[in-house]
């Protein structure tokens, strides 16, 4: 059998996946929650627990949590309730709440922060005036998850993306209500994001004594 050009294995290069998993992130548990804020608390990492907090109520993709601004999530001295932010893969606005053990370890790393409302919130460790990059923000998750005895391959930004939305989808079965807080185009991205068709066709298999 003959090969393309372009393919990887005419040339001898693995693949990019290979001994790789691919494929969902799971959500995280609340037990799992609790668990890393256990973890970040005792060392008093403030931004780093905001910065978890805020990426749970959110539901954002990584790319926009590191780009949120002060003024995002401030008004005055206080955190809002509620915050919109355009995203940056589809350039429609999307709104989210922040509930109050949220807003309060915002407010608390804010305060130790610094800065102006068009500041970022989370900034760079090498130039204050830029926000962190995505790359350190998939370092810390990894850290975060691996302290508490979670698998890198199973868990990572979209875990922290899709846990609160996971959660709604459970208690409610409401997939519309998802695909507004996901920010998302179309009902299907949300069924296949939410893997609720793969979840529901598992349940029913185990279900299914033979």
């Amino acid at each position: 059998m003959g090969y393309s050009q372009y393919d990887a294995a005419s040339h001898g290069r693995a693949a990019w996946n290979a001994g790789k998993k691919v494929g969902t992130k799971r959500p995280l548990t609340k037990k799992q929650i609790c668990a890393i804020r256990f973890f970040l608390d005792p060392e008093r990492r403030v931004r780093d627990r905001a910065l978890f907090d805020l990426a749970i109520d959110s539901k954002l993709r990584c790319c926009d949590v590191v780009k949120i601004k002060i003024g995002d999530l401030a008004a005055g001295s206080e955190i809002r309730t509620r915050a919109t932010v355009v995203q940056q893969k589809t350039g429609r606005p999307v709104q989210f709440e922040l509930t109050s053990d949220v807003r309060a370890s915002l407010l608390a790393w804010l305060e130790r922060r610094g800065g102006t409302v068009d500041d970022h919130a989370f900034p760079s460790r090498i130039d204050r005036a830029r926000h962190m990059s995505t790359r350190q923000y998939a370092r810390l998750i990894d850290e975060w998850v691996t302290a508490i005895g979670l698998r890198r391959a199973e868990h990572g930004r979209h875990s922290l993306r899709r846990t609160k939305a996971s959660m709604i989808y459970n208690a409610t079965g409401n997939l519309r209500a998802i695909q507004i807080l996901l920010g998302h185009t179309k009902i299907e991205s949300t069924v296949r994001y939410l893997g609720v068709a793969l979840e529901e066709a598992l349940t029913l298999a185990e279900r299914t004594e033979i």
